[in-house]
């Protein structure tokens, strides 16, 4: 039974496509490495933005205007602990027809793709993705709406969903 911590289940899960016919889903999370991308990515442009709010005031108009640097401050600790509950909600499984995406931590989202209905699947990585090693699987179907990403996968796993649903997609012959 899934928990949804990212605990659960890992890379070596994607083998299966599903639990027992019928059955439950094998949720595979995301690695540890997009949280800390994530994390160090709000540490800089927040932090720079506390330094200036505080630094700039309390230089110009006396210690007592470095205050301005509380607000930025409670949004970086803020910050913190809800870019953690948001990796933690995001979760994919391949199952025998399609795959499903979920996320979201007030408003749940779950996204079903269909293999037969992908017509490209794309891995991207950028430049501070690819400096923690990190890619993104980004799935195309006819319908503008059913888009689906998948952040933060290890290219290694990235490239074998890439694969593997590719080659779902053709065997359906729907699309791809």
């Amino acid at each position: 039974m899934d928990t949804g911590s990212p605990q659960d289940t890992g890379p070596d899960a994607a083998q299966g496509t599903a639990g027992a016919a019928g059955g439950e889903p094998v949720w595979i999370a995301l690695p540890p490495g997009l949280l800390k991308m994530r994390r160090l990515l709000l540490v800089v442009w927040l932090g720079l933005i506390t330094l200036a709010a505080g630094l700039v005031p309390g230089l110009m108009a006396g210690p007592a205007w470095a205050a301005f640097a509380l607000p930025p401050l409670a949004l970086l600790v803020w910050g913190w602990v809800m870019t953690e509950r948001n990796w933690r909600s995001w979760r994919y499984a391949e199952r025998a027809d399609d795959l499903l995406i979920s996320r979201g931590v007030l408003w749940r989202e779950e996204t079903v793709v269909p293999y037969g209905r992908m017509q490209l699947v794309e891995v991207t990585s950028g430049p501070v993705e690819r400096h923690f090693g990190l890619a993104s699987v980004q799935l195309h179907t006819a319908a503008a709406a059913t888009d689906a990403t998948i952040p933060g996968l290890d290219p290694a796993e990235a490239e074998r969903l890439r694969d593997r649903l590719t080659e779902l997609g053709e065997a359906r012959s729907a699309g791809l």
